[in-house]
């Protein structure tokens, strides 16, 4: 049977079919990105699609594979053909040579968070900032990251309306709010709210559901079965001192190991796992004696901390904090805090490679608006650590081992990260070389052409 092919492109041409399909419009945005080819509502076919003359990164081996071609059905990769196999009734979106790639992974995102100001979240309408993070949600998608892990926020309707295709954005694997001990990191009210009775209602951040306050093995167990019962995929406990909070300095404890170790089996209960925020030494082998999964941060550990996280299959969500142009915004204490966490980040990354820890790889952009647009950036600049094809499989491939801890907390049913058959079909098609480096990242709107998630394009500027 001969072939049928047709060759794709979303244009303003493209009539609106079955409420999923649209015009694409030239526009710009209030962050200052502007996205040619964009499609509010992405553009499908139902039918099969074959993407023809790429070269192939699969998230796995550290190279580019030419002379295949990648078969879509639906919302999966169904196969890798070889380069000049025709299938029928197919599509063809011809890659002109470029690269194709897995959708990007950012394993520690706040999405509700990180594109208002401290101030606005701690004051403004929470209507207004479940908007914003709508609109965020649909320009991190078209900067290439097709999935985020949630690492603490009002987050679980912005996943619904997404999957659901309300609105356009990456999966997100939500943890909910974050758990704090009362004066922990995830404890923002200020000194009037004190003294706590046990009659008080929830503080504003509370409420919101960026954070909950726990104290005993009982509160904590309560804390954490709320998250799960709400849609957690994993849990967020704050382990130690934070930058961004006032009250806690970066060296204390918190959560003592008998209340980490509840929320550890609580989570397991339902087949998943805990994540911590802890930067100190102390704080990382209590956690991991409590049985947590992944240490988020870490940048002040040291060598026989690393050695027991390497020791244990722990791992290690690390962020480029380098208090440079990228840093999140803090005032003159946090900034202080800041410099520290920078100069123990370099000593991180290169303790991570060297004892082999499982590591992960995220931004944790956080009350800072202005460094959205940079979100690729962030990754770019690791090659000082990295070799460019290590770091690509760190932010695709191992990151999707990291989100597969979730197991059947796991909505999505599909492996996530990597182009091979089975796989869900979320593919960036790019104008760049990733064997040589990857500063491609860091201009999404023009060297990213085609984004497709679950299937679905959401950007094509392919002729």
């Amino acid at each position: 049977m001969q072939a049928i092919q047709k060759r794709i492109a979303v244009s303003e041409d493209v009539p609106i079919t079955g409420g999923i399909g649209g015009p694409a419009p030239t526009g710009s945005h209030p962050d200052g990105e502007i996205h040619p080819g964009q499609a509010p509502r992405p553009e499908t076919s139902g039918k099969r699609l074959l993407i023809t003359n790429v070269k192939i990164f699969d998230g796995t081996t550290l190279v580019l594979q030419e002379g295949c071609n990648i078969l879509v059905e639906g919302n999966r990769i169904v196969a890798l053909l070889r380069a000049g196999e025709t299938v029928p009734e197919a599509e063809i979106l011809d890659g002109g040579g470029r690269l194709a790639m897995p959708g990007l992974i950012d394993a520690h995102w706040h999405s509700t968070l990180c594109a208002v100001s401290q101030l606005v979240a701690m004051t403004a309408d929470v209507g207004y900032i479940h908007l914003l993070a709508a609109r965020e949600a649909e320009h991190t998608l078209l900067r290439g990251f097709t999935t985020v892990r949630d690492a603490g926020g009002p987050a679980f309707a912005l996943k619904r309306a997404i999957d659901e295709r309300v609105v356009s954005g990456p999966r997100i694997f939500p943890s909910g709010a974050m758990i704090s001990q009362t004066s922990g990191h995830g404890d923002f009210r200020m000194r009037h709210e004190l003294p706590r009775r046990d009659a008080d209602p929830l503080s504003h951040a509370e409420s919101l559901g960026a954070a909950m306050i726990a104290d005993g093995e009982t509160e904590v167990l309560r804390r954490v079965r709320e998250q799960l019962m709400l849609g957690a995929t994993q849990v967020k406990l704050m382990a130690g001192g934070g930058v961004t909070s006032i009250h806690d300095p970066l060296d204390t404890t918190q959560f003592r190991e008998n209340e980490l170790r509840a929320a550890v089996e609580a989570a397991d209960d339902w087949g998943t796992y805990v994540m911590v925020h802890v930067y100190t030494p102390r704080g990382i082998q209590r956690a991991i004696r409590a049985g947590v999964k992944s240490i988020e941060h870490g940048q002040l550990a040291d060598e026989e901390t690393v050695r027991m996280m390497a020791g244990e299959g722990v791992w290690w969500s690390l962020q480029p904090f380098f208090a440079d142009e990228d840093a999140n915004v803090h005032d003159a204490a946090g900034t202080r805090k800041q410099q520290e966490v920078a100069e123990g980040t370099v000593r991180a990354y290169q303790m991570a490679k060297s004892l082999g820890v499982q590591t992960a790889w995220g931004t944790d952009i956080l009350f800072s608006p202005a460094n959205l647009p940079n979100h690729g950036r962030q990754l770019a600049k690791l090659t000082r650590f990295y070799e460019p094809l290590e770091l690509l499989r760190m932010a695709t491939g191992t990151n999707g081992e990291l989100l597969a801890l979730s197991g059947h907390r796991n909505t999505y049913g599909g492996t996530l990260g990597v182009l091979a058959p089975g796989a869900l079909a979320d593919i960036v098609i790019a104008d760049g070389d990733p064997t040589r480096n990857l500063d491609f990242l860091a201009d999404p709107q023009t060297t990213l052409r085609v984004i497709m998630k679950d299937g679905r394009i959401y950007k094509n500027t392919l002729s």
